[in-house]
């Protein structure tokens, strides 16, 4: 009898270790996401059946090439069904293995970025509404859900309403302990988590590795940041190592969750979301990392990677690689260890498609490269098989003799042993839409709601919902993407069914469970506010306040009520909000705002807009907000975005545009000024000899205004533009000054960058008309331009023939010395606005290249501008003020300062000095600033600045600088104060350090 117990003890043990064997319960295979199995697959394979999902993947992050970790629907496989999280109808789903046919699905609040984890018979997955789900692994039916963040505030993430904490570490579980994360934000806070996946009791939680004063990828730059969490996280013996989006991993032990370490800037320039680990070493961004330390050990491990019994398998560039374990004992000529050890190559395999994703079953490697597969024999390093698949295959899986591969498009493919069967394909459809028709009292509502708020794109929100039939119609009917609320649990999952049905949820609109009189959606971010409810209640059903709260300023509209009967309201402007319409703020070139927004500072919105950005050390032109409007340039195109939620509004192509910006170290806007600007409904575009008036709402092509001849009548390019009161200003650039940078490049890019004009001119913006022009009795610098108070002022002097160009060989070549840098004092002059007439000249001590206006004090400020890569004639080190409306000198000083200076307030803000505009007196300035090119932008509270990551100083609190970590503000203006928010569209094109995200994103005051 105990031979036999014994006997029955290793049969039930072997065959428990078969069926985990036989099992691929999370991403890649395991914890350490090893894609290895020892499971062996047929020698010749075909397709047996494909799942094509409705909607294809809505990746985070679609143009990062570091963030790839949900481009695809990736799997676990147990229990005979394949298990997968969908970013696109936010449902978490499990299909039958042997027939693809789906079993069960389950709603989530927002997008699920990443495969679940299988553990017994629990499904665990999380989501972007900030919730770990543990769900029955047979039927789908909720067991517990846990929330990552401290509570439910909700933001608009990626274009979708997410948690402020979505859950993006993606679960891993080893040895019955599953680890999982919540936050990609530092400053918002972070939360790595351990928990008994039994019970659900938290074993510990790590909240404190996002706030550490520490280095940051560019050298010499420090800021309090840490840690962020987003890919799948991987858990070794010892130590669990947490994916940081663009970064490197960061290390903490898997014991306590206690923080090991985080070596940013050491890899300033490394990262990525994929990690495998092996043995002492992890695999991450084409390197390998000593473990215990996480210093690179090895590159030259490109593409992607997995292990097998031999060692480590790469692919990349159509071609396969074996790499033999790293041997940490290995020793020099000398006999001394060596510090670095690099693999050694087993052996290769040309012409296999590769690149794309990795696993290895047994001695066979599957390797796939865009939409080929091919399986390769590990021993003898022959093809097996080869197979196309619909699309890019992101995601390959190993679970009972079968292979799984997941695509760009969204489907799943399931191969296995050959046969001459036809595979079965499945192509879920929505319902017939006779099959999920609404009320017609509804469906005539929502045409009345469309028709009486003239709003048809957009964020909508239904404050109480109902079944979501005025949800499902309003989405049929327009463009608007409809966020739902309700506080009943059935009519919440009927809305979700029908919104389903109708192959709209998800990608049309969400529904949420709560209060709608207290929801924890993000202020302002609603175009259109409406409720279900209120057509059969009444307007006075819905809460006035929370309605008024969501509605975006400058034209959001509430459409409430009975139909017949609906109360309409729009939201004007935003009091508090200040303005940004010119490259310095304004025409006056004050580099400030009257916005009220204070710290301390969190998101608001994030996204991925797709417009190719210049490159950031080109020094292209600041974004600018005008009436609830962000406005930013590309390459080849200006975008226009919703500056309350993101979404982007409208692209006017110009090809070229800012070409001459899209190269490493130039002078750019520094010294050519800005080369559009706002005013009234119009945006004003510059471009060549020309510049278009531009609907700001629509982008469409207004009018079209040419520069006027030179006096010599010959055509020249449109230089300096600004517009206010109705005139636009420009000037005629003079084509024959093109001056070096800091770095004496000579680009053909810099020979299209013009600093200096021989004419300024003004004209109607309504007739076209011609006002006056003034012609510069030597030059005028663009920087030496300021407008306000009914003046224009500027700078007559003549050129600083110090700061030219001069080439040296053929185009592009090194350039030679330029003349000695001697510049002479000039003429201020103020002209009347409207008639060009001169109002007064100051010929005493004129020494300076920049100008800025003050219009409450009447004041003009004349200086440098001595930033970084300055130009010889930007000496510096003084400061001097005028009587704006005389010319009268009022105070003259010596100020050290090494930033753009701005006036804020009474005060002139010249990093590191604060001078007072009034007086001249040296004033504090209570902040420092960590190493970051760019200039200072202000508003009445806040100086925003670069300091590593975004730096910020308010002065209505105290603490000195404090930031926002984990994004990478641009080489001169593209943090805005403005429109009650903070605003920083990307502007960090060409640079690779591995700051954790790449966005555009708003930041909230208190």
């Amino acid at each position: 009898m105990l031979r036999i117990h014994l006997l029955l003890t290793l049969l039930i043990a072997d065959g428990a270790a078969l069926a985990i064997a036989n099992d691929w319960p999370m991403y890649r295979g395991d914890a350490a996401r090893s894609g290895f199995t020892d499971e062996a697959l047929p020698g010749r394979m075909t397709r047996k059946w494909s799942y094509h999902p409705q909607h294809p993947p809505a990746p985070a992050w679609p143009r990062d090439e570091r963030m790839e970790f949900d481009r695809a629907y990736h799997v676990a496989v147990a229990h005979g069904c394949v298990y997968f999280g969908s970013s696109a109808d936010c449902k978490i789903y499990a299909l039958d293995a042997a027939s693809g046919a789906e079993r069960w699905s389950f709603f989530t609040n927002s997008p699920v970025r990443f495969a679940p984890a299988v553990w017994r018979d629990r499904v665990f997955a999380v989501s972007d509404d900030g919730w770990l789900y543990c769900l029955n692994a047979h039927d789908g039916a909720l067991i517990n859900k846990w929330r990552g963040g401290p509570d439910d505030t909700q933001v608009l993430g990626n274009g979708v309403m997410v948690s402020k904490w979505p859950a993006r570490g993606g679960p891993a579980i080893r040895d019955d302990i599953l680890y999982w994360a919540a936050g990609i934000w530092q400053t918002d806070g972070v939360y790595l988590i351990a928990l008994n996946p039994a019970t659900g009791h938290v074993l510990w939680s790590n909240a404190t590795a996002a706030q550490i004063d520490m280095p940051q990828p560019h050298g010499g730059a420090n800021a309090r940041s840490g840690v962020t969490a987003q890919g799948y996280l991987v858990a070794t013996e010892d130590q669990l190592f947490v994916p940081t989006g663009r970064a490197v991993p960061a290390a903490l032990a898997r014991a306590d969750g206690a923080f090991h370490y985080y070596r940013l800037q050491e890899n300033g320039q490394r990262g990525g979301t994929g990690v495998m680990a092996h043995g002492p070493f992890f695999y991450n961004g084409g390197f390998a990392f000593d473990a215990a330390t996480g210093v690179v050990n090895a590159g030259a491990v490109p593409g992607v990677v997995c292990r097998f019994s031999a060692g480590i398998l790469h692919g990349s560039k159509d071609q396969l690689r074996a790499l033999a374990p790293i041997q940490r004992e290995a020793v020099d000529r000398t006999g001394k260890p060596v510090k670095r050890w690099e693999h050694q190559v087993l052996w290769e395999v040309p012409s296999v498609p590769a690149g794309t994703a990795i696993v290895a079953a047994g001695s066979t490697i599957v390797s796939a490269g865009g939409s080929r597969i091919a399986a390769v024999d590990a021993q003898t390093r022959e093809v097996l098989w080869a197979a196309d698949v619909d699309e890019t295959a992101h995601g390959l899986a190993v679970a009972d003799g079968c292979l799984y591969v997941s695509t760009a498009s969204g489907a799943i493919h399931c191969f296995a042993a050959a046969s001459d069967v036809e595979p079965v394909v499945h192509r879920p459809q929505p319902a017939h839409e006779s099959a999920a028709a609404a009320d017609p009292q509804i469906a005539a509502a929502a045409e009345e709601i469309v028709r009486r708020s003239g709003i048809s794109a957009g964020y909508c929100v239904d404050l109480g919902c109902g079944n979501g039939d005025l949800a499902l119609e309003l989405a049929r009917r327009t463009q608007l993407y409809v966020v739902a609320v309700d506080s009943d649990p059935q009519q919440v999952a009927t809305a979700r069914r029908r919104l389903d049905q109708a192959g709209l949820y998800g990608v049309r609109a969400t529904v949420h469970l709560g209060d709608p009189k207290h929801t924890a959606y993000p202020k302002q971010f609603a175009n259109l506010v409406v409720s279900q409810r209120s057509l059969t209640t009444g307007a006075d059903d819905v809460d006035a306040a929370e309605a008024l709260r969501l509605q975006r300023p400058y034209g959001g509209v509430a459409c409430l009520g009975r139909p017949g009967e609906m109360r309409v309201s729009v939201r004007g402007p935003l009091e508090t909000a200040g303005q940004w319409t010119h490259q310095y703020a304004d025409a006056a070139n004050t580099l400030c705002s009257s916005d009220e927004v204070r710290g301390p500072l969190s998101v608001l919105w994030f996204r991925d807009v797709d417009v190719d950005l210049p490159q950031r050390h080109g020094r292209g032109p600041s974004p600018l907000f005008h009436d609830g409007r962000l406005f930013h340039q590309g390459v080849d195109a200006l975008q226009a975005v919703d500056a309350y939620n993101g979404r982007p509004l409208w692209r006017f192509e110009q090809p070229g545009i800012l070409r001459a910006y899209d190269a490493d170290h130039l002078a750019g806007t520094a010294v050519t000024g800005g080369n559009f600007c706002v005013a009234g409904d119009s945006v004003f575009l510059r471009f060549e000899d020309r510049c278009q008036r531009l609907g700001a709402a629509t982008g469409k092509v207004l009018a079209t205004y040419t520069a006027p001849s030179r006096r010599d009548g010959q055509a020249a390019h449109w230089g300096y533009l600004a517009c206010e009161d109705g005139v636009l200003y420009g000037s005629l650039a003079n084509d024959r000054h093109i001056v070096r940078h800091g770095y004496l490049r000579a680009d053909d890019e810099m020979q299209q960058q013009y600093s200096e004009s021989v004419t300024l001119f003004a004209l109607d913006i309504e007739s076209g008309e011609l006002l006056w022009r003034y012609d510069a009795a030597a030059s005028i610098r663009h920087n030496a331009i300021a407008i306000g108070g009914g003046r224009v002022f500027l700078i007559d002097r003549p050129l600083a023939e110090g700061d030219l160009l001069v080439r040296a060989g053929p185009p592009g070549g090194k350039p030679a010395a330029g003349p000695a840098p001697t510049h002479t004092p000039g003429t201020l002059v103020a002209l009347d606005t409207k008639t060009g007439q001169q109002l007064w000249a100051q010929t005493d001590g004129v020494f300076g290249t920049m100008l800025a206006y003050s219009p409450p004090h009447d004041l003009l400020l004349m200086c440098y501008q001595a930033t970084r890569f300055k130009l010889p004639s930007e000496v510096g080190g003084r400061l001097a003020v005028y009587r704006a409306s005389s010319g009268q000198p009022l105070w003259e000083r010596q100020a050290k300062y090494e930033t753009r200076p701005l006036l804020q307030g009474g005060s002139i803000i010249a990093y590191p000095s604060a001078v007072d505009l009034l007086t001249g007196d040296a004033k504090p300035l209570e902040f420092d600033k960590s190493y970051g090119c760019g200039q200072l932008a202000g508003s009445k509270h806040l100086l925003l600045f670069r300091s590593a990551t975004l730096g910020y100083y308010d002065s209505t609190r105290p603490g000195g600088t404090e930031n926002y970590g984990g994004v990478r503000p641009g080489c001169w203006i593209n943090a805005l104060p403005a429109g009650g928010l903070v605003l920083l569209p990307d502007a960090s094109a060409g640079c690779k350090c591995s700051y954790q995200n790449r966005t555009w994103i708003a930041l909230e005051g208190s």
